[in-house]
Parts: structure tokens; C-alpha cells; sequence
């Protein structure tokens, strides 16, 4: 007979061992290494509270503690021997506990199963990461409104990929600032939806010993338990929530990291990319590649189809727990590491990056870009906008077929389309004078 301690946590019931390519396929050990701290803390936490409701002697309790604590010291010091064949985490938590204390070790899972270790694990590991994501986002907050308070230089708006009208490059970045902003947001909400411990539902309907899950809530900073076992086992609502704010962490990114592709080439030359952050080309030596840009850009399919990896994984499962659901730690993680390696780069890309203000206001000059302000100026002279707009259609027009910018239009040719211009015209679709009127001057 096969003992259960081998190398599996449930092998007592099997008669014979598992097929080798089926220990491979299902084996998740070395793929999640980043759960040993989050198992080590949830166990310590889960024995203190059989201490607590007296399942465990206090002796037995406090040997398997420090037990506990000597693993978890030598793996936060890279002292821990990871090689060989483990099912999981857990199961190496456990085997290593019991080789190092003996068999007083397998006492450690009493009153608790995997299903609630691993998504108690999995809370821990999560609120912890978003918890680094939201100091990132922090840093590229500041390197943001910096790089925009050092660049309030005018420079065209656009639509549809078009000029439109003039804006400065302050307030385009200052754009990007409120959307990292509202990510911040959204991650800050995530961690109050994070707040139900799952330690105490068992496999899926909690134990018969007399357990208190409030206090191994309490001691891992959860706010409460899950009023339902068999939703704390199943719940992975957590892990989706967080991935659903990555992604759009990274679209954000990927607009922004779009534009510096924009920006950097010979087209508009608005900006430049510091050398650490561009590649060059192997056959043509003129080339300064926005690698790092692109690369955030294409890293964000990535997050998207990790997300919808997960959603198609739990839509059709019925409760409670199933083995699908171990692909939720593949999908967080790889989405984890990319968003904060691009939250990253980016900011190290923003911070360095240099405003070319000659080119911008060049770029302005060609456009139209004070039309819509014309139009304004024919309301302020009591001509409804609908008319001044048909008004203006017609001064571009002129412009264009005279290969004039309107503002270099004489009073003469103004007057052909309306007897209400003025010189003050001039003044007022001057393109500094236009972002120190009405609520514009709020891009300044």
C-alpha cells in the first residue's frame, strides 16, 4: 500500500500510482512557487486558531508554528531546497513541515482543505500584489504630472486622427493622468471586494470541528468570512475583478504607448524616446525604434486573453470546486508580471522622454486648427452658431484653395464671407491667445 505522505496528500485511497504524463500535466508546483510565502502565512494563521479553539495542544500548536517559520525563513533567504517532485505548494509546505518535525507535522491540515487553503492563499498573494501595482501606478502618477508641468507647450489636438483643435502637451499627458487615476481607483475598490476570508469552508461545507474563522480572518487582515462555504470555495470573482483592472491599466497604456510611436517618427517628430528604451535596426543604421512602446502595446493581447482565459473557464462550472479552476494561477500571474513591467517601462519612457515644442507649434499652423474659435467669434458678434459654422466651412474652403492658414486671411478677404469681422479677429484666433479664454485656460 501506497503511503499518503510519498509524495501526494490523498494517495491513501489509490491503489496504484498515478501515469507519469498525468503527474506532469496536472502538476502546478514549480509554475507557482510565488504561493509559498501566501501558504506558509495562511498555514501559521490556521494553526494558531486550532491552538485558539483548543483542536491542538498549545505545545503541538507552537512546534508546527515554528516549524512554519523556519521554512518560510529559509525561503525568504533562498536557503529552501526546491528540487523535486511535488504536486503543489501545499503539498510541499506539508511534506517539508513533517520531514522537519516529524509526525506531529501531519497535524497541520486539520479542520481545513485544499480548496480552502489555496483560495485563502490566492486572497493573500492578491491583495498584496495590487496592493505594489497601486505604488507603481503612484510613481508613474508623479512622473506624469511632472513631465506635464515641464511641457506646457501648445501643440494640436486631434479627432479621428485628425487636427482638430490646439491644446497644449500638458494637458494631452494630464489626460493619461486621470485614466491611471481612475485605475488606482478601481484597484482601491478591489481590495474591499477582497475582504471575505475562505479559511474554515473545508472542501465545500465546512468542518464539524469547532473552529473560529473570524480569528484566522483577523490574523491574515481580512474584514470578515464568506457567509456561504460553498461560495468561498468556488469564488474566483477576486482574481477576475483584478485581471479585468489590468487590462484596462494596459489599455490605458497601450493609447499612450501608441501616440509615442506616433510621436517619435519623422511624420510628426513631437517627441524623443531616450536611447535606453529605442532599439536599431540590424541592416539600416539611420533607425531609432520605439521598442519599448511597441512592446507595451503588444503585451496588452496578452492581459486581454488572459482575462477571457479565465472567464471561459468559469462560465460553465458548476459548483463548487473543480480542478479548471487551477488555470486561474497561471492567467493572474502572467497578467501580473506584464502590467507592472509596463507600468514600469512606461514610466522610465515618460520620465525621460523630450518635447520637441518647434514641431508642435509647426504642426499647428497647418489644419485649421483655429476654425472652431472663428466660428465662436461669429457668436460673440450675434450670428447663430449653425450659421457661423456654415460660415467658416466656407473660409476654409477659401483657405485651402488660396494655401492660406486662416489667420494669415486679410480683413478683406474675412469680410467676403461676413460683414461682422473685425481686426480684433486676429487677436482672438491668435493660437496662445486662444488657451486664455473661457474654460480653456484650464490646459494651461
Amino acid at each position: 500500500m501506497n503511503s499518503s505522505y510519498d509524495s501526494k496528500l490523498w494517495g491513501g485511497r489509490f491503489r496504484s500510482k498515478e501515469d507519469e504524463l498525468m503527474e506532469k500535466f496536472q502538476n502546478g508546483f514549480k509554475n507557482t512557487l510565488w504561493l509559498l510565502e501566501p501558504d506558509l502565512i495562511g498555514s501559521i494563521a490556521h494553526v494558531s486558531m486550532l491552538i485558539k479553539s483548543n483542536i491542538l495542544k498549545q505545545n503541538e500548536g507552537e512546534k508546527i508554528i515554528d516549524g512554519l517559520n523556519s521554512i518560510l525563513e529559509d525561503y525568504k533567504n533562498s536557503n529552501l531546497d526546491l528540487d523535486g517532485e511535488y504536486e503543489d505548494v501545499h503539498t510541499f509546505t506539508e511534506l517539508e513541515l513533517i520531514k522537519r518535525i516529524g509526525d506531529l507535522g501531519k497535524k497541520v491540515h486539520t479542520a481545513r482543505s485544499r480548496n480552502d487553503q489555496c483560495n485563502v492563499d490566492m486572497k493573500i498573494f492578491v491583495k498584496k500584489e495590487i496592493k505594489n501595482v497601486i505604488s507603481l501606478i503612484d510613481s508613474f502618477l508623479l512622473t506624469l504630472k511632472n513631465k506635464a508641468e515641464e511641457n506646457p507647450h501648445i501643440m494640436p489636438g486631434y479627432t479621428h486622427l485628425q487636427r482638430a483643435q490646439v491644446v497644449t502637451f500638458k494637458h494631452h499627458l494630464l489626460a493619461y493622468y486621470n485614466m491611471l487615476k481612475r485605475d488606482k481607483k478601481r484597484l482601491t475598490t478591489s481590495l474591499e471586494t477582497i475582504s471575505e476570508s475562505p479559511l474554515g469552508c473545508g472542501a465545500l461545507a465546512g468542518t464539524t470541528h469547532s473552529i473560529d474563522r473570524k480569528f484566522t480572518a483577523e490574523l491574515l487582515g481580512f474584514e470578515s468570512v464568506y457567509d456561504n462555504f460553498i461560495d468561498g470555495i468556488s469564488d474566483r470573482d477576486f482574481v477576475i475583478e483584478t485581471m479585468s483592472n489590468f487590462s484596462i491599466i494596459m489599455m490605458h497604456l497601450s493609447r499612450l504607448a501608441e501616440e509615442l510611436c506616433l510621436w517619435t517618427s519623422s511624420e510628426f517628430d513631437f517627441v524623443k524616446l531616450d536611447d535606453k528604451y529605442t532599439t536599431g535596426s540590424s541592416i539600416m543604421p539611420q533607425k531609432k525604434n520605439p521598442d519599448a512602446a511597441e512592446l507595451v502595446r503588444g503585451r496588452t493581447g496578452r492581459v486581454y486573453g488572459n482575462l477571457f482565459t479565465l472567464l471561459t473557464v468559469m462560465k460553465g462550472l458548476p459548483l463548487s470546486y473543480n480542478k479548471d479552476m487551477q488555470e486561474d494561477k497561471h492567467s493572474f500571474y502572467q497578467s501580473l508580471t506584464t502590467t507592472k513591467e509596463c507600468i514600469e517601462i512606461m514610466d522610465k519612457m515618460i520620465e525621460t522622454l523630450k518635447a520637441n515644442p518647434k514641431k508642435m507649434k509647426k504642426a499647428v499652423k497647418k489644419g485649421f486648427l483655429n476654425a472652431t474659435e472663428v466660428a465662436d467669434y461669429l457668436v460673440k458678434k450675434n450670428i447663430p452658431f449653425r450659421d457661423a459654422h456654415s460660415i467658416v466651412g466656407q473660409i476654409v474652403i477659401y483657405s485651402e484653395d488660396k494655401d492660406k492658414a486662416i489667420e494669415d486671411l486679410s480683413l478683406d478677404e474675412f469680410s467676403k464671407f461676413s460683414e461682422v469681422f473685425e481686426d480684433d479677429i486676429y487677436d482672438y484666433i491668435n493660437y496662445e491667445n486662444l488657451l486664455k479664454k473661457g474654460i480653456k485656460k484650464e490646459m494651461l
